[in-house]
């Protein structure tokens, strides 16, 4: 669908058929629209976003890559500038001030009223991953003696300016949060009630300098479309709309993620990340993890002798360290996601190594007697299926408990358990393996 779109706008420009291709955008989500100017040439770009109406030209452009948004204000008259700003919401504003380059922030900034300046600020001044820099203060505020009547007029009143009118939060004269209503309650009550009568008064909020990503969760564990957010006495100072917490949400994962397969986190897209940048952000990790493999290397020239008296124990090597590193990256895997999601916390350490032994040992039972089975029935020989046997039983034990321990490490430390994922934990269980399996290998052996 999104090709043909993008042949017909394609077509049409080059027809000149502008009243066609406006009748098209104004029929058209604008993420669908934004998804499709990052596709087509830039020079097509202005006359199409002139081509759409305000509004829909606003909510198109909130959603555009910064470098696309960057493309079109240097575009803009200024007059055009101040016209999209307008429409915008300010946390969509403070976002786009936040990435562009200084002589854009200018332009932006010469072009928002005084009092839209100053709101811009307040929201920069917050740390980059905290819930005030998220945060949009353009949020319907109501009182506890307002009837419903007065309530509703209040919103019909103010609701071009908001948005989002779905919760409605109730404060005192000095902004400080008593509660939350949502428009619902005030559809479904009569026009005579109070607000403090209808109103649910044990709010749910977030401070100022919480982590954003904790903000997103909160709101996930609550279901709220809108997240109060307070300063330390407990006045709203603004909120969190559903929508911004799926970005962090989108970008935590996409960051752990990154983390787990040993890469450290972009900014931007794939595509848009220049190659050395794509180089730096793996080559740490490529040399750490090269260098400590080295160390297996090392344990494995100890045992040569080994190699040498019984030459099978060498085949035996990728499938053990194999097992190993699986069940530590399926260890770490479940612990760094129930962390993720508050599922598990520092407090459940050793509720959480004794689950992992226990169910480490069903599965390395479970793998030994196959292995086991399998080397008796091809090699006639139950004195190296008693060792790999064991060696598989002790190996899964030593993978899991290193699995869920190390991420949990990590989080007492401070750092993101996502670091402590697959790659390390794999390079730690190889090295782990070898010495389990030899050591067994040489005492039944006597070697």
């Amino acid at each position: 669908m999104a090709i043909t779109l993008e042949n017909t706008i394609a077509a049409l420009l080059k027809a000149k058929k502008y009243k066609t291709l406006r009748d098209i955008l104004a029929a058209t989500n604008e993420a669908d629209i934004a998804a499709l100017f990052d596709e087509l040439p830039e020079e097509n770009l202005p006359v199409l976003f002139r081509l759409m109406p305000k509004d829909l030209a606003a909510d198109t452009f909130a959603l555009m890559d910064a470098d696309l948004q960057e493309l079109l204000i240097k575009g803009f008259s200024d007059s055009e500038l101040k016209e999209v700003l307008d429409e915008l919401y300010l946390d969509d504003v403070a976002d786009i001030v936040d990435e562009m380059p200084a002589n854009v922030v200018k332009r932006i900034l010469a072009n928002s009223t005084p009092e839209k300046r100053r709101q811009i600020n307040e929201i920069l001044k917050y740390p980059e991953d905290s819930a005030g820099s998220l945060m949009t203060i353009e949020y319907i505020s109501l009182r506890l003696k307002m009837t419903v009547k007065e309530a509703i007029k209040r919103i019909k009143r103010t609701i071009s300016d908001k948005e989002t009118i779905y919760t409605c939060y109730v404060t005192d004269d000095n902004r400080k949060l008593l509660g939350y209503v949502s428009v619902k309650n005030l559809l479904i009550a009569d026009l005579d009630e109070k607000i403090s009568d209808i109103m649910d008064t044990i709010p749910v909020w977030v401070h100022t300098h919480d982590d954003k990503e904790d903000v997103a969760k909160k709101m996930s564990k609550y279901d709220f479309a809108t997240m109060a957010v307070v300063d330390d006495e407990m006045r709203l100072v603004g909120i969190i709309t559903f929508d911004d917490a799926i970005d962090v949400m989108q970008e935590e994962t996409t960051e752990d993620l990154e983390r787990m397969a040993a890469i450290a986190p972009t900014e931007d897209g794939y595509f848009k990340t220049p190659d050395i940048i794509h180089a730096k952000n793996r080559i740490v990790w490529l040399l750490i993890l090269m260098l400590s493999a080295a160390i297996t290397g090392s344990i494995l020239a100890k045992y040569e002798a080994a190699f040498s008296a019984v030459p099978i124990l060498v085949s035996f090597i990728p499938m053990l360290m194999g097992t190993g590193g699986n069940c530590g990256a399926q260890s770490s895997t479940m612990i760094i996601r129930g962390m993720a999601v508050d599922d598990i916390k520092l407090s459940d350490f050793f509720k959480v190594l004794w689950t992992e032994l226990r169910v480490s040992l069903m599965l390395s039972i479970a793998l030994a007697v196959v292995n086991g089975a399998r080397i008796v029935l091809m090699y006639k020989d139950t004195r190296l299926a008693a060792v790999i046997s064991l060696a598989i039983v002790l190996i899964v034990i030593m993978s899991q408990v290193i699995g869920c321990t190390l991420p949990m490490l990590a989080k007492r430390l401070k750092l993101d358990p996502a670091v402590m994922a697959s790659p390390l934990i794999t390079t730690i269980v190889d090295a782990g393996s070898i010495m389990i399996y030899f050591t067994i290998a040489t005492k039944f052996f006597a070697i």
